[in-house]
């Protein structure tokens, strides 16, 4: 029988403007409470009270309330989060693949700027001539050096059709550069492909969409034409933050058999508790066609590698966790973040919503993920002198509050920090690299991934003890 824990979102990382984590509504019934707590709700009346009577300046009803709440939420775990108006908004956007915005993905740098990571393909900022690398340091006059990225992306957000005037600063221009860009809806792929050697294609998922799936089988369908005799195929996951569950089992449907188990989740409800398969009632979002017969049969069977790293989080994680489990794939690159946790949007009174963690997910065989992430089969940095900055990203264990795995011995979830001279020394190289393009000739994971498929020598992590089936490929 099909599961009606369908319609959850997984919390999504990350900055894409005008992107915010992705959602569904929930098609749940909350589980009736047995009994308020009368004497904690008097405690919460009473400093309700002493608020309004005795603060140093009025505070309005609302503010209080909306606080109250959010504090509540708030403090359950890092994804449960109370959102307004606006962040509702923008949730649902992001699960559409549209919004309106600028059209960049942007990170902040080390010098206190707005890096642009990259502008999408022809939406305003890629029209008006921004370029990947450019660092922001107005916004409409105003100094963003050093602001906090939340304030930075609110003073580039607006409604459709007005105007904002970035002033950049691009390496090798003698001056900085100024851009007025007319806000308009995005419409963004999630999926991008190419083939990058004789044989061999490379497709990246950026998100997880409405869209994902069927552009994924597009791309797939696409690539098999363009190079009749595929030998393997490179499936990026590297700094996906999520998205929709649906995305996810559609995604590893399109590698697996028919039906393989994807992904199970445990939880407080009932219906938490559940199994996907790669049959199309567990990722079609409407009615219609199944986009994946479109997807030609090799693809069930030629050899994969998945790339991730530490920035790959929730749903590719569901992704490579069941490519793995079935040996479907290879995991080449970092451990990934260990989101491991399913966050369900439930609709509040005034367009208001709660997004609460409501279970916990598993692969296929039973692991889970949380504050562990997935391990790969073969590591390998981001760099051929390191792992780079992904070496200090944080991950879900290192998040105030998170879930425990419990699945994990003791001491599983720790991560490895490094001591501050190497942190030091690898901010040092960062600054003299040039922007990482996933899918470039410099991508030198995408190429470890290569050998790996075409059974030559790989260079392996120097940070991580490869197993003995692996060790003679390092050299």
């Amino acid at each position: 029988m099909r599961s009606s824990f369908k319609n959850v979102a997984l919390v999504t990382l990350g900055v894409i403007l005008g992107v915010g984590v992705t959602m569904q509504y929930s098609a749940l019934a909350h589980k009736p409470v047995d009994g308020m707590p009368i004497e904690g709700l008097h405690q919460l009346a009473h400093a309700y009270n002493t608020i309004k009577a005795g603060y140093v300046e009025p505070v309005e009803d609302r503010k209080l309330l909306t606080q109250a709440i959010s504090g509540m939420v708030g403090a359950l775990d890092p994804h449960s989060a109370y959102l307004d108006r606006k962040a509702y908004r923008e949730l649902r956007e992001g699960t559409e693949g549209k919004f309106v915005g600028l059209g960049i993905e942007i990170n902040q740098s080390e010098e206190g700027y707005v890096r642009i990571v990259t502008p999408i393909e022809d939406a305003p900022a890629a029209r008006a001539g921004i370029q990947a690398g450019d660092l922001i340091t107005h916004v409409d006059g105003a100094a963003v050096k050093d602001m906090d990225l939340d304030e930075a992306i609110k003073r580039m957000r607006g409604e459709p059709h007005t105007k904002v005037v970035l002033t950049v600063l691009r390496k090798n221009a003698p001056a900085p550069l100024s851009f007025t860009i007319v806000r308009d809806e995005i419409v963004q792929k999630s999926v991008k492909g190419k083939i990058v050697a004789p044989g061999y294609a490379w497709v990246r998922v950026s998100q997880f969409q409405e869209p994902t799936v069927e552009d994924l089988a597009n791309k797939l369908a696409a690539l098999a034409r363009a190079e009749p005799n595929l030998k393997g195929l490179v499936l990026d996951l590297r700094n996906d933050p999520g998205g929709l569950l649906q995305g996810a089992i559609g995604v590893s449907a399109a590698f697996l058999p028919k039906n393989a188990e994807i992904v199970s989740t445990n939880g407080q409800l009932d219906d938490s508790k559940a199994r996907f398969y790669g049959s199309p009632e567990y990722y079609l979002l409407s009615r219609g066609n199944d986009p994946l017969d479109k997807v030609p049969d090799l693809y069930k069977t030629i050899p994969m590698v998945v790339l991730v790293n530490t920035g790959s989080a929730s749903a590719s994680e569901i992704v490579a966790g069941a490519l793995q489990d079935h040996k479907r794939a290879a995991i080449v690159g970092s451990q990934t973040f260990g989101k491991g946790s399913v966050q369900t949007i439930r609709p509040l009174a005034g367009d208001t919503a709660v997004k609460l963690t409501t279970a916990r997910y598993y692969t296929p065989s039973g692991r889970s993920i949380q504050a562990r992430g997935i391990v790969p089969d073969v590591p390998v940095d981001e760099n051929a002198d390191g792992d780079g900055l992904n070496a200090l990203r944080m991950r879900e264990a290192d998040l105030q509050h998170h879930l425990k795995n419990d699945t994990s011995r003791a001491g599983e979830e720790a991560t490895n920090h490094d001591d501050i001279e190497e942190q030091m020394r690898i901010l040092a190289a960062e600054r003299t690299r040039k922007p990482l393009e996933f899918g470039s000739a410099d991508d030198f994971q995408l190429t470890q991934a290569l050998h790996h498929l075409q059974g030559l020598p790989v260079q392996l992590s120097k940070r991580a003890t490869p197993p003995a089936s692996l060790a003679q490929q390092a050299h």
